[in-house]
């Protein structure tokens, strides 16, 4: 029988550095066959993203980082917690700052943010997640991610997954 996975909630266990609020996240893809005929090096890659629960354009998983895990535990967490999806982190795709409104509080009154982004391949979408009930999964080819982030941060992260990822496969381009 396994366990019911539950969001983490409350701040009493988040991380700050110099005033900023520590996040961590990822960008989630998988590779889908291109052309359907058959020909698997014909690959496409998708990337998994949610929709924001405080107003429009999808998001990647992100969120809080916690004394009691690393920075890798802590993006593979959110990646559950928010979107449903397993996997590997493959690579550290940087830090972003950015400003946050709704992550204002007394050790960052002006909601500053660092995020540190990896690269997750999925291996595993779960029926069943603790935030599906205010979260909803996207698949979307890396061109159409990049029209559809709500953060010009997370576009950014994206494009660093497009220029690893294109190292990683012989230089093929994904937008």
């Amino acid at each position: 029988m396994m366990a019911e996975l539950v969001a983490r909630t409350g701040r009493h266990q988040q991380r700050y550095e110099h005033g900023y609020r520590l996040i961590a996240g990822c960008v989630p893809f998988r590779y889908r066959d291109g052309n359907g005929c058959g020909d698997s090096s014909e690959k496409t890659v998708e990337v998994l993203m949610i929709n924001s629960t405080s107003g429009p354009g999808l998001l990647f998983p992100k969120g809080g980082w916690e004394n009691d895990e690393t920075v890798e535990e802590a993006a593979v967490r959110e990646a559950i917690e928010e979107a449903g999806v397993r996997g590997d982190l493959m690579h550290f795709l940087g830090y972003y700052e950015f400003r946050s409104k709704t992550l204002q509080d007394e050790c960052s009154p002006e909601g500053l943010c660092k995020a540190a982004m990896f690269a997750l391949f999925v291996k595993e979408e779960l029926e069943s997640w603790p935030e599906q009930s205010t979260r909803k999964r996207s698949w979307l080819a890396v061109s159409e991610a990049l029209g559809s982030c709500r953060h010009a941060w997370m576009r950014d992260a994206l494009e660093c997954f497009c220029k690893w990822h294109e190292e990683c496969n012989g230089g093929s381009r994904l937008h």
